[in-house]
């Protein structure tokens, strides 16, 4: 598919692009005009030290991803008082259409958490520091933030985003790269995992037009087919927004606020996760529970945010997902200028203006106990 696209002598233009076009013909002014990157080579060595400083001081240092084999949490019975390893063969009796549909649920949850523990999956945590000589973690922040706004005007699937990242990630674990290039391997990766997500993906001339060419078809076509080789053509990792759609069902089981403003919360909130390098040492499922955690903090700040359902779907504890849960809140809480195209996006009344509820300033300890009942 990729090579039939590279060998059209024309763009074919997409609505996204045809709209560009015709606003151009018609004169009228556009508001949301395409955002050059110019502020990722200027930034100063200062200004990127300011950003990192802006980050919470207690933020803990990067860890290793755990290991295939190890535990990712022990259910309780309440009927059995019996201890239930997630990670062991777990036999519901499929008599109704709820024991049925767990059992799927676990199933798939197993399989993905296989998946995105792999060390070839996942990138290294320290990335930053132990590779890059010429790219910060707030140069990171303002590509991505960058890269959120250029999936809009595409009107791209959030999954493309998200792999995207990942591709970034995963190749920055690896390539010491310069940071005039950090621009020309994001449009490549936003191309690469439309390509694999998306029915109609934008075509490369017009991921070029978004950086105002500052890069040509060749640069990009020759990033892309660089990066898929380093990937190994292994395009389809799971990621944040994958665990989302398995763990809101177990959360919505017994509703205690709209559905679909709390399905745009979670969203929300594990959309800003891509934005923080320190994010990085998560695995996609914990920060999906870990959204979830602060969405229904922020929902009822009064009822525990876990019960026992989530805790049987997640395979997580609260006492697990601390960490997570307080870099998230953390980041919530300092939304900045580089964060500025995800939360527009969730100020959109589409999404129910999620952006705009507002975080408790901080979370109970006790909220991180398992003494909840099951609701």
């Amino acid at each position: 598919m990729a090579d039939q696209e590279n060998l059209i002598p024309t763009p074919i233009r997409t609505r996204a692009s045809k709209k560009r076009l015709n606003e151009s013909v018609e004169g009228i002014s556009v508001s949301k005009k395409r955002v050059v990157l110019g502020e990722l080579t200027n930034i100063s060595s200062d200004a990127a030290g300011l950003a990192l400083k802006s980050a919470p001081s207690k933020s803990p240092k990067p860890v290793l991803v755990p290991e295939p084999e190890q535990k990712i949490g022990v259910l309780v019975d309440k009927k059995t008082s019996t201890e239930i390893d997630v990670n062991v063969d777990f036999h519901v009796s499929p008599e109704t259409d709820e024991s049925e549909k767990y059992r799927h649920a676990l199933l798939m949850f197993r399989h993905l958490h296989s998946l995105e523990v792999e060390a070839k999956r996942r990138p290294l945590s320290d990335y930053m520091e132990t590779v890059q000589t010429d790219i910060t973690p707030a140069m990171r922040e303002i590509l991505v933030d960058w890269l959120v706004e250029v999936a809009e005007e595409f009107k791209l699937v959030s999954e493309t985003t998200y792999l995207t990242i990942k591709y970034i990630d995963k190749y920055l674990s690896s390539h010491d790269l310069s940071r005039n290039k950090l621009q020309l391997l994001g449009v490549s990766c936003m191309l690469l995992a439309a390509k694999y997500e998306e029915i109609s993906p934008p075509h490369v001339e017009e991921f070029c037009y978004m950086t105002d060419n500052l890069y040509s078809k060749e640069d990009v076509i020759h990033m892309e087919r660089d990066v898929l080789k380093f990937l190994n053509y292994e395009m389809g990792d799971p990621t944040a927004k994958t665990f989302l759609r398995i763990f809101i069902k177990a959360a919505q089981e017994k509703p205690l606020y709209s559905k679909m403003q709390f399905d745009f919360l979670c969203c929300y909130i594990a959309e800003l996760s891509l934005l923080d390098f320190h994010c990085v040492r998560f695995i996609p499922s914990t920060i999906a529970a870990s959204a979830i955690f602060l969405s229904r903090l922020i929902m009822k700040p009064n009822f525990h945010p876990w019960n026992l359902a989530l805790e049987k779907y997640t395979g997580l504890k609260p006492s697990e997902l601390k960490e997570c849960v307080v870099t998230l809140h953390s980041l919530q809480l300092r939304m900045g200028a580089s964060a500025r195209a995800v939360r527009e996006k969730y100020m959109d009344h589409k999404f129910q203006c999620v952006a705009s509820l507002s975080p408790t300033s901080e979370i109970p300890a006790h909220y991180f106990e398992a003494w909840y009942e099951e609701i």
